[in-house]
This record gives structure tokens, C-alpha cells and sequence, in this order.
């Protein structure tokens, strides 16, 4: 990872893979359905966020 896009983007997709990770384990273990939902809605959120982030690094190096 040469260039600070691109440290962006895997920060981004490791957000998204320890929020995921964090929802299987709660229900593998059945836990609160409650707090599964708010993974899930953070999962989401940071999904987005990362697909800005991509795109964001893909247009500045076309302009570059």
C-alpha cells in the first residue's frame, strides 16, 4: 500500500470485515437481537463508506 488511498480503502474494508465478524459471532452465540440489528446498520454504513472512499480514490487517479 504505496499511497494514502489506498490505506483508506483497506481500513475501510477491514471495518467492514470485524463488523461483519462481530455480527456472526453474536448470533452464533444468541446473543441480543437487538445489538445484531445495530451491527447490521453499522455494517451497512460502513459498506457505503467504503464504496465513497473507492470511488473518491478511483476519480482522483483518473484526473492525475
Amino acid at each position: 500500500m504505496s499511497n494514502p488511498g489506498n490505506l483508506l480503502v483497506g481500513i475501510g474494508c477491514g471495518a467492514v470485515t470485524i463488523v461483519l465478524l462481530l455480527g456472526l459471532v453474536n448470533m452464533l452465540r444468541g446473543g441480543s437481537p437487538n445489538f445484531s440489528q445495530k451491527l447490521m446498520r453499522w455494517r451497512i454504513g460502513l459498506q457505503f463508506l467504503t464504496i465513497l472512499i473507492i470511488l473518491g480514490v478511483l476519480l482522483f487517479r483518473q484526473g492525475a
